[in-house]
């Protein structure tokens, strides 16, 4: 079976096409560019996205030049827009998950942060979906309907309406396992009049879709990191990925066990095949790439590629907490502004960027001490793929302070290969997914080279000035 599995991601989409005997014979790449507004607000043209997933399907196409069995889509979790069901036409721009104009509605609902905790397994923030469609119908517009981006996707590819168990389990307005939409949830946010998507399993057929030539039928639709989770074989409890993208991304695997986090983490389902849940509980980073790209912006490295010859081979003293977008898990400290300490005059470019990279990483490790803590199976390998794992310096440091061995995936298609194993398994639901995504190797294993006692002080160090750079922004 040859499948089209498609990435729709923030900063661009991938395509590739998979052979069963020959792999990866077809490969495409379309950007797409989020706008930043002022207000924290994120936004992406619809008609952008959607064009750059035909796009690139059709270029992954022609280049692997045989027919395909089936298209999966893999996509953003909790961007959402308005669009009139009858015609598609958007109505609003699409609203991207980092965006952060519904603190406004969040704030109002703190007296039920608990109970949304409870119910849904996440923390009650703008990052999910259904603040920020509350947000967009006060804000924005009233007509059609409102969804996260995959449903508006999926309609122009197949005419259908559908969303899967995966980014449902994303949106706040279903409890967590759950097949529908919660009534209470939806009121809470004044979406109980909306109509909404049928919810499926990630190995359903959905529908068909002549986008990319023939009849095609689309199934094993699944959030991005979720996708990652699946295609780096994490399929027991205690096993976990982080993938290195325009944020940082770390899922593990709690098997049929949803976890309610005590730590500040949230847990979704990974996926849901022949009807039966496995859970993870994940934590975000706001800034990886993106703090690469602010350093490239302010001139201190040219590029992506320079940041492991630049970096210093030691800190000197320069700690840093990239908070440039925020904190995320498990502090959810939105208004949080990055911050530098121990600079000096002897203080260079090198010692700035290597802050920041072993800034990413001490972000890192706290998700990994709040998984460690939330469940009973602690992590004793993290494995990482997205962009960042080129840095070595970057991938080291992970390894020293979070003090397990880090495992760098060998592909650079990770979300993409975990869609095209569950379109894969939509047209055969027999197979046993072990067999469908195990057998690989790490292309790079680092090995913690820090003493126990040298990441503890590090983490310390660096935990106090995180605690001051939020707590300043409550006090101002």
């Amino acid at each position: 079976m040859t499948v089209l599995a498609i990435d729709q991601g923030t900063s661009g989409t991938k395509a590739i096409v998979v052979d069963p005997n020959d792999g990866v014979v077809g490969l495409a790449e379309v950007p797409v560019h989020p706008r930043y507004l002022n207000g924290g607000a994120v936004e992406q043209d619809p008609d952008k996205l959607l064009e750059s997933v035909v796009a690139a399907g059709r270029s992954a196409v022609e280049q692997a030049a045989r027919p395909i069995d089936a298209v999966s889509l893999a996509n953003q979790g909790e961007t959402v827009l308005a669009w009139d069901p009858d015609t598609g036409r958007p109505l609003t721009p699409a609203i991207v998950w980092q965006d952060r104009r519904a603190e406004a509605v969040c704030q109002e609902l703190q007296d039920y942060r608990d109970m949304v905790a409870a119910r849904t397994g996440l923390v009650l923030d703008p990052y999910f979906s259904a603040p920020k469609m509350a947000w967009l119908r006060r804000n924005m517009e009233t007509d059609g309907v409102v969804t996260t981006s995959d449903t508006w996707l999926l309609h122009q590819l197949t005419g259908e309406f559908v969303t899967d168990a995966t980014t449902a389990s994303r949106s706040m307005v279903v409890e967590l396992g759950d097949t529908d939409w919660s009534r209470e949830l939806l009121a809470l946010f004044a979406l109980d009049g909306e109509r909404l998507p049928r919810i499926v399993g990630n190995d359903e057929i959905v529908g068909t879709t002549g986008a990319f030539g023939g009849d095609v039928p689309v199934g094993g639709i699944v959030v991005d990191q979720q996708a990652a989770l699946l295609a780096e074989a994490c399929l027991d409890p205690g096993m976990a990925k982080c993938t290195f993208g325009t944020g940082a991304f770390l899922l593990a695997n709690t098997g049929p066990t949803a976890v309610r986090s005590s730590s500040g983490l949230t847990s979704s389902v990974a996926w849901r095949i022949a009807g039966q849940d496995t859970f993870c509980v994940d934590g975000q980073v706001y800034t990886a790439a993106s703090a690469v790209r602010w350093l490239t912006d302010l001139g201190i490295i040219d590029g992506p590629a320079d940041m492991d010859a630049i970096a210093a081979p030691d800190n000197n003293g320069v700690l840093c907490v990239p908070a440039l977008a925020g904190l995320a898990a498990p502090w959810w400290k939105s208004q949080a502004t990055a911050s530098i300490s121990g600079m000096t005059l002897s203080t260079g470019r090198g010692h700035i960027v290597l802050a920041v990279l072993q800034g990413i990483a001490a972000q890192i490790a706290e998700l990994v001490a709040a998984i460690n803590t939330d469940t009973t199976t602690p992590l004793t390998t993290l494995r990482a793929d997205g962009g960042l794992t080129q840095s070595k310096v970057l991938m080291q440091a992970c390894a020293d302070i979070l003090q397990v061995p880090v495992e760098v995936y060998p592909s650079a298609h990770a979300t993409a290969l975990g869609a095209a194993a569950l379109a894969q398994l939509s047209l055969r639901p027999q197979q046993p997914v072990r067999g469908l995504v195990t057998g690989w190797h790490p292309v790079a294993t680092y090995e913690p080279s820090w003493s126990p006692a040298r990441a503890a002080e590090f983490q310390g160090q660096w935990r106090e000035l995180a605690s001051g750079t939020y707590l300043a922004q409550e006090n101002s």
